[in-house]
């Protein structure tokens, strides 16, 4: 499928796109040649393949929660650099 000069500038006016003439060019023979591919692929045999979003199954990988072991709070503060009512003191981000 041929695209012309004008469906490009139609096209990039669209997507807010300012193109020269040579990247009109350019994406005039660039997606002539996507919706060429695209003809091909109309002609595959889809009769009986069933509609889907997802080519393959989703599931979550979860874990169950287990408690566990955890060090002690002095510990885990004796390595912070500062530290305020037995918490992390960090800078002020905003």
């Amino acid at each position: 499928m041929k695209l012309t000069t004008e469906q490009i500038k139609h096209i990039a006016s669209l997507a807010r796109l300012g193109l020269s003439d040579t990247d009109i060019k350019d994406y005039r023979t660039q997606l002539s040649e996507v919706l060429d591919n695209f003809e091909i692929l109309k002609q595959v045999d889809t009769a009986n393949v069933k509609p889907t979003a997802q080519s393959i199954t989703l599931q979550n990988v979860f874990r169950n929660d287990q408690v566990g072991e955890s060090y002690p709070q002095n510990e885990v503060l004796a390595n912070a650099p500062k530290q305020e009512d037995n918490c992390f003191k960090v800078k002020v981000i905003l």
